[in-house]
């Protein structure tokens, strides 16, 4: 019975919100394919908007040496432009630091931990936050990783990172739902969310990571999860949804659990098997 009624809830077309937010939810779960097409649009316009916002600095350069160098020979002018071309797009990646956490700021998009339906109003702000985010991952962020500069990123769109912190992954979703202390390790290409999708369900559910802990190569760290201080996840683990890893703690595998001594004494045999 349980597992019925909430089937039903997430199949449910009706909204329990009142006014013009209930018809816009009951519209979301009525039409959801129309809707998807719907914020897409908007979402996507908003997005070149602010990357056209960033590119106006690498252009205005491009424009002024364009015009400067009319009368040089070929080769010196086309080496010049290519140049300005170039310094263009690395402009526009600094600019994209400041411009897209500005825009997530003056719309408020500060998620909080909820559990719904997909197609819900509370959703909304978390695809956009993560739409914003992903626009600066997907064309710049990998050449600033890891640096201050992605910190910067990280920290101005809401994440909370103590001093020392080096985030050597670009794999990062949700970031105002995460929080990491001092001196945190964050390996290559190592996955942080803090959402995660569950019988239907959006959860977006805080992730903390403890001072001095270490996440290793590619490993998945899921919403929900609390790590310790000085704990380690191991390369290519993952660590399933409101997982606990205790302070000083290794742990490893898919799903991830603790680590023995002896557990870790076989790992290079494992490996290598």
């Amino acid at each position: 019975m349980k597992k019925s009624r909430k089937r039903t809830d997430v199949d449910s077309t009706r909204s329990n919100r009142r006014g013009l937010a209930g018809v816009m939810e009951r519209f979301l779960r009525t039409f959801r394919e129309l809707s998807q097409f719907v914020l897409l649009v908007p979402l996507y316009a908003f997005g070149c908007a602010c990357i056209s916002l960033a590119v106006v600095p690498g252009l205005a350069i491009f424009r002024a040496v364009f015009l400067a160098t009319h009368a040089w020979p070929i080769f010196g002018r086309l080496w010049a432009l290519g140049f300005c071309a170039c310094l263009g797009y690395f402009l526009y990646g600094l600019s994209l630091i400041i411009v897209l956490p500005a825009m997530n700021k003056l719309l408020r998009l500060k998620l909080k931990e909820w559990r719904g339906p997909y197609y819900s109003l509370p959703a909304v702000p978390w695809f956009i936050h993560n739409g914003i985010t992903y626009v600066m991952r997907f064309t710049f962020l990998e050449f600033i990783t890891p640096s201050p500069l992605n910190l910067l990123f990280y920290r101005w769109m809401g994440m909370k990172i103590g001093r020392g912190t080096v985030i050597n992954s670009s794999h990062i979703s949700d970031p105002c739902l995460i929080k990491m202390g001092e001196k945190v390790t964050i390996g290559g290409s190592a996955t942080i969310v803090g959402h995660y999708g569950q019988g239907g369900y959006l959860v977006l559910a805080p992730v903390s990571i403890g001072e001095r802990a270490t996440i290793g190569l590619r490993a998945t760290i899921m919403g929900g999860v609390t790590i310790g201080r000085e704990a380690k996840i191991l390369p290519h683990s993952v660590v399933m949804p409101k997982t606990v890893v205790p302070d000083g703690e290794i742990w490893g595998g898919v799903p991830a659990r603790k680590m023995s001594l002896s557990d870790l004494a076989t790992l290079p045999s494992k490996k290598s098997a």
